[in-house]
C-alpha cells in the first residue's frame, strides 16, 4: 500500500525475535525511526459487503508494482543503503531480522489453505479459554474495492504482553498436549502468506484488568520505508476505568507516533475508526484483518470470493479442472471431498479436524461449516492396530486405523490415508501405494499419529525413522485389506488368474478322459444326436460344465449338442460368479465361526452341568450315608 503523504521520522515499536518471556514483554520494546519517501496514498476504508471486483486484475503503473503484489515475487525487491545510528550509551546493539525474512519465512506455506488452517488452529486452541466460534469472512476496502480477509474469534484474547509474544518470531507459550500450535511461527507465516499486511485487534481481561491492543505487521510499510529490521507498531489501552486510557511505556510522544504509523499504513483514518473495530469483538476475543492480498501470476487475486457466496476458493485450483467436456467419471471425481478440498475452503475446513468440537463452530462467510467424518463414508470397513517402536519402551502407543472402501468405489479412483496429528489433518488422502497399479484403488484409511512430529507448515511430517516405519506398515495394511476385500466391490482378486489356470487344467483332463471313454464305445454308440424338444431328461443327468465341481445339471428345457460341450461365457460373467463364490465362502466362514463359538459355549455348559451333577451326587451320597447311620443307630 503506497504511503499517503510525506512524513517525518516515525518512531515505532521494534519487536525482536524472542524465545523467552522476558524478552517479549511491553517493557522491552525499542524505538526506531525511518524516513518515509514522498508518495501519494489513497485512504482505503473497510466495509463488509458481497459485491467485489476481485476477479479483475489490479492495474499497475509498472511491472515492478505488479510483481510486488505476487507472493512468489514479493521478495525480489532491492534494498537501498541504510544507516542506523549507534546504540545509545547503556544499550546493547541487537541482531536484526530483515523484512525479507518475513517473506522467505512465509514461503514454507506452498498452499494458501495451509496458511488459513494455521489461523484456524489458533482459534481452536482458544477453546480452552472459552472460545465458541471463529468467523472467516471477506471485507471490502472501499477506496480501491480490494478484498480483505477477516478472522474473528471469541477466545480469551491477548493482553499487551501476549500480543507482543504473538507478533515476535519463534516464541510459543503453548505447552499443552492438547494445543495444536507449538512453534510460535504460525501467525507470522500464515498472515504474510495470504497478504502483504495484517492488523490485529485483541481485547482481554487478566487479573481483573481489561485491556485492548492494536498491532500492525506490514510488509508494505517495511519495504516502502526501506527498513532493515522487522518493526511492528503497537498501541495498548486500559479499559479498567470509564473510558479507554492509553498505556504509556516510554512517553506520550512515542505512543502517538505508533498510532500515527498504524493509521498511515492501515485501512483506517482515525483513532475513532480503530476503536470501532472492537465493537464486534465483545468483552474478549481477537480480530485479524489481512489486506493487500497476494495476486497470482496472471495478476488476479489468488483467493476467489465470487465463485461461491458461502465459500472461499483457490482460483488456480478451480481453473485447473475447468474443461468444456468432461467424462462422467471425471465429474464424479471432482465432486468428491478428496478433490474439493484442494480448492474449496469449506470442504477443507469440514475435514480439518478429526473429532467434532461439541461447543465450537467454524463460520465461513456467515454459514457454519458442517463437520465431515471420512470414516463414515467407508464400506466394508475394519479397524487395524499399529504399535510404533518408540525410543522409550515404557511409553507404549497403540494407534487405531480405520480402513475400508469408499462408498463410490470402484466408480472413482481415490485412495490413501488421512493422517491427523492432535486432531488436526496433516496429510489428506496420502497415497502410499505406487502409481500405475490398480491394487489399493478405492481403499481409504483414517488415523491419528501423535507419535510423529509434523513439519512447520503442518502439511507433512518430519522424515524421521518413526515416520518411515509408519509409511511401510500403512502400505502393508492396504495390500492386506485389498487382498481380502477387493472382490466385494468388483475388482479381480490377486490370485484370480491362478485359479482360472487350475480350472482350465482340470477341464482339459476331464475332456481327455471323456474322449478316451467315447473312443472305447461301439461304433453305433459313438455319436449322440441332439435331444428332441419332447424328450424328457432327468434332472440328475450329469453333464460336464463350468461349475466349480465340474458338473452341471440340465432341466427339460435345456439342449445338449454333444457330451462335454462347454457354453462360452464372458469375463464379466465369470467375475460375477467368482464374486458370488467369495461371498458364499465368507458366509460359510462366518457360519463356521458361529458354530465354533456355539460348540465352545455348549462345552462350557456341559462342564458346568457335569460339575453340578457331581455336586448333586455328593449331596445324595451324603444323605444316603446319613440315612444308613440313622437306621443303624435306631436298631442299636
Amino acid at each position: 500500500m503506497p504511503p499517503k503523504r510525506e512524513r517525518e521520522d516515525v518512531p515505532v515499536v521494534n519487536i525482536d525475535s524472542s524465545d523467552d518471556e522476558n524478552g517479549a514483554g511491553p517493557g522491552t520494546s525499542n524505538a526506531s525511526s525511518s524516513k518515509t519517501p514522498s508518495h501519494s496514498q489513497a485512504r482505503p476504508q473497510v466495509q463488509q459487503q458481497n459485491n467485489s471486483a476481485s476477479n479483475t486484475p489490479l492495474s499497475a503503473s509498472n511491472n515492478q508494482l505488479l510483481q510486488s503484489r505476487s507472493f512468489w515475487k514479493a521478495g525480489d525487491y532491492v534494498v537501498g543503503p541504510t544507516s542506523k545510528p549507534a546504540p545509545a550509551e547503556g544499550y546493547l546493539d541487537h541482531a536484526r531480522v530483515h523484512p525479507k525474512f518475513l517473506h522467505s519465512n512465509a514461503t514454507s506455506h506452498k498452499w494458501a489453505f495451509g496458511a488459513i488452517a494455521e489461523l484456524l488452529d489458533n482459534a481452536v486452541d482458544e477453546i480452552q479459554n472459552g472460545a465458541t466460534f471463529v468467523k472467516i469472512d471477506k471485507l471490502d476496502i472501499l477506496e480501491d474495492n480490494s478484498p480483505a480477509l477477516l478472522f474473528l474469534d471469541d477466545g480469551g484474547g491477548m493482553d499487551p504482553e501476549a500480543i507482543r509474544k504473538c507478533m515476535s518470531l519463534g516464541y510459543s507459550s503453548k505447552k499443552s498436549k492438547t494445543t495444536i500450535g507449538q512453534y510460535g511461527n504460525g501467525f507470522k507465516t500464515s498472515t504474510m502468506r495470504l497478504g502483504a499486511d495484517a492488523i490485529v485487534f485483541s481485547r482481554a481481561t487478566r487479573l481483573s484488568r481489561t485491556t485492548q491492543s492494536v498491532g500492525l505487521l506490514s510488509y508494505t510499510f517495511l519495504c516502502k520505508t526501506g527498513q532493515d529490521d522487522v518493526i511492528v507498531p503497537m498501541i495498548d489501552f486500559d479499559l479498567s476505568g470509564h473510558w479507554a486510557e492509553p498505556i504509556i511505556y516510554s512517553s506520550q510522544e512515542d505512543w502517538s507516533e505508533n498510532l500515527k504509523t498504524i493509521l498511515d499504513w492501515s485501512p483506517f483514518e482515525s483513532k475513532e475508526e480503530l476503536m470501532l473495530q472492537f465493537k464486534d469483538i465483545g468483552s474478549h476475543g481477537t480480530k485479524i484483518l489481512i489486506y493487500n492480498l497476494w495476486l497470482n501470476d496472471e495478476g488476479i487475486y489468488e483467493l476467489s470470493f465470487d465463485d461461491d457466496a458461502e465459500d472461499i476458493r483457490l482460483r488456480d485450483e478451480v481453473n485447473r479442472g475447468a474443461q468444456t467436456k468432461l467424462r462422467k467419471s471425471t465429474v464424479q471425481l471432482q465432486s468428491h471431498i478428496s478433490y474439493c478440498l484442494r480448492y474449496s475452503l469449506r470442504a477443507y475446513a469440514s475435514v480439518l479436524y478429526l473429532r467434532k468440537f461439541p461447543n465450537f463452530q467454524i463460520i465461513l462467510r456467515g454459514k457454519p461449516v458442517n463437520w465431515f467424518d471420512i470414516a463414515d463414508e467407508l464400506k466394508y470397513s475394519k479397524v487395524m492396530t499399529y504399535r510404533p517402536q518408540l525410543a522409550m519402551p515404557t511409553n507404549e502407543v497403540t494407534v487405531n486405523i480405520t480402513i475400508g472402501f469408499l462408498k463410490e468405489a470402484p466408480s472413482i479412483n481415490v485412495s490413501g490415508y488421512n493422517v491427523y496429528h492432535k486432531n488436526r489433518l496433516i496429510k489428506p488422502f496420502w497415497k502410499v501405494t505406487g502409481d500405475g497399479s490398480s491394487r489399493g484403488n478405492g481403499v481409504v484409511g483414517v488415523l491419528e499419529a501423535n507419535f510423529v512430529e509434523p513439519a512447520h507448515d503442518k502439511q507433512d511430517f518430519e522424515r524421521s525413522l518413526l515416520f518411515t516405519r509408519l509409511e511401510a506398515r500403512l502400505k502393508q495394511m492396504i495390500m492386506e485389506y485389498w487382498k481380502g476385500h477387493c472382490h466385494l466391490v468388483g475388482y479381480q482378486p490377486p490370485n484370480f488368474k491362478s485359479q482360472n489356470v487350475q480350472k482350465e487344467v482340470h477341464l482339459q483332463r476331464l475332456a481327455r478322459h471323456e474322449s478316451k471313454s467315447h473312443n472305447e464305445l461301439p461304433a453305433d454308440q459313438q455319436h449322440i444326436d441332439l435331444v428332441s424338444d419332447h424328450e424328457d431328461l432327468s434332472s440328475d443327468q450329469p453333464i460336464v460344465g463350468l461349475q466349480p465341481d465340474g458338473v452341471h445339471y440340465l432341466n427339460n428345457e435345456q439342449h445338449v449338442t454333444s457330451l462335454g460341450t462347454q457354453r462360452p461365457r464372458s469375463a464379466d460373467q465369470i467375475c460375477e460368479e467368482n464374486i458370488e463364490l467369495f461371498k458364499r465362502c465368507e458366509e460359510y466362514m462366518l457360519r463356521e465361526t458361529r458354530l465354533k463359538q456355539t460348540v465352545e459355549d455348549l462345552e462350557k455348559e456341559l462342564v458346568e452341568i457335569k460339575g453340578k451333577c457331581a455336586e448333586i451326587s455328593l449331596i445324595l451320597e451324603a444323605k444316603r450315608k446319613k440315612k444308613k447311620i440313622k437306621a443303624h443307630t435306631e436298631k442299636v
